[in-house]
């Protein structure tokens, strides 16, 4: 008979640790951001950080309930979870709560919840489900298409939102799909498109339009030149111009004036140190006075005096930058690649298919994350306003990057009870 194992047994303690390193500077740091004299007191549940000691606390139980779960239930009901956020999304668009402009909160009493931050997390298991099912061929144009409906479904509830930052996360998916087989092509594709919508805002469209041409013009002739391969280098190449020219438009158009003017600032197509782009300029100042070292701990000034707007939320990374300086600063993103090379290493070593791919999907959300939060701190891309995951104030980002990290760790421990 075989030995039942406890539900630590073979458990990755090197991810957990990570995690609750992170965790913890998180919360001194959301501690000094919202640091006031007068609430000194570290269990004040008044502040932010009190409250987030709470919201720490609920995911640390949260955690240890997915470690008991079966290891075959996110699996079995990965649909049902996919299905029940979606239809959480649709509700919040109709009775949710506005902060920020975007209409994306239940609010109950003093508690308010993020439908979109879980369905992030169902997402990457619908996607996991549906690829580890049998028969599917993810270089098949049906394939495509369906993960293309599970991805642009909420994607697109969230548009409706306004909360186009959220939204774009969801791309992040598309690491999970290389690591599913995906032609590179198509990928690179995908990839560029960005590129493409950056250069389509700053330079003559005609000359764009014929540099592409000639991208293209260069793959036909170096590939077999079937009927087939035609079509779809055509496709493609009409979809590319008719992205160009359909840029200018979504900016003008769809964004909101404050994202419209965010962009135009980072492109140095506007000056506005004192409007759009004042959150930035001070990040930067805040950061940059950091210097090597930092100041301290409690002892920066640009965030003891909140001359950085939203710094417990998205811009809780100056808080690192002032106090703890660049070694402060390498030492807290050395600890999320850590974590995003454990999660991979540890992706590649599941039996289960439906394991391995849930594990890319929690590595691409989270470093999606990471690398668009720093990158609007640093002033590099434009504030799109999403978590810095375990840093930023806040309980449903917390919970559902628990919840996410969590479930991929009870699926490395199922492992060892298929032997």
């Amino acid at each position: 008979m075989r030995e039942r194992k406890g539900i630590f047994h073979k458990t990755d303690w090197v991810m957990i640790v990570l995690y609750l390193i992170l965790v913890f500077l998180g919360w001194l740091n959301l501690y000094a951001a919202s640091y006031d004299e007068q609430h000194n007191h570290i269990f004040d549940f008044s502040q932010k950080y009190g409250k987030q000691m709470i919201w720490i606390l609920a995911a640390f139980l949260l955690a240890m309930v997915t470690l008991l779960i079966d290891g075959k239930f996110f699996s079995q009901f990965a649909w049902l979870f996919y299905g029940l956020s979606m239809v959480l999304l649709v509700l919040v668009i109709f009775e949710g709560k506005m902060v920020s402009g975007s209409r994306s909160w239940f609010s109950f009493g003093g508690l308010q919840i993020q439908p979109t931050e879980f369905a992030k997390t169902t997402t990457g298991l619908a996607i996991a489900r549906y690829l580890s099912s049998i028969n599917i061929n993810i270089r098949k144009t049906r394939t495509l298409l369906v993960l293309a409906l599970i991805i642009f479904l909420p994607a697109g509830l969230v548009l409706l939102e306004h909360d186009t930052g959220s939204a774009l996360v969801f791309l992040s998916f598309l690491l999970v799909f290389y690591r599913a087989g995906i032609s590179e092509k198509i990928l690179i594709f995908f990839v560029a498109l960005p590129f493409l919508g950056v250069l389509s805002l700053v330079m003559n469209k005609l000359i764009l339009v014929a540099f592409v041409l000639l991208v293209f013009g260069f793959y036909f002739l170096s590939t077999r030149r079937t009927l087939r391969i035609i079509m779809t280098i055509s496709a493609f190449f009409l979809l590319t111009v008719g992205y160009i020219y359909s840029v200018n438009y979504v900016v003008d158009h769809i964004l909101k004036p404050h994202q419209r003017t965010r962009i135009n600032v980072l492109l140095g197509k506007d000056i506005d140190p004192k409007g759009a782009g004042y959150n930035v300029n001070q990040s930067m100042i805040a950061i940059g006075s950091g210097r090597v070292t930092g100041k301290g701990y409690l002892q920066g000034t640009q965030t003891k005096y909140n001359f950085v707007p939203e710094q417990s939320t998205d811009f809780i990374f100056c808080t690192v930058g002032e106090e703890w300086g660049f070694l402060g600063s390498l030492v807290v993103i050395a600890l999320f690649i850590f974590l995003f090379i454990r999660i991979i290493m540890v992706a590649e070593r599941q039996r289960s298919k439906f394991s391995r791919l849930f594990g890319y999907s929690a590595a691409a959300l989270l470093f999606f994350h990471f690398t668009i939060n720093i990158g609007m701190v640093l002033g590099l891309i434009p504030v799109i306003g999403i978590p810095l995951p375990f840093f930023s104030y806040g309980g449903s980002s917390l919970w559902a990057f628990t919840l996410l990290l969590f479930i991929f760790i009870r699926q490395d421990s199922y492992r060892f009870e298929l032997l």
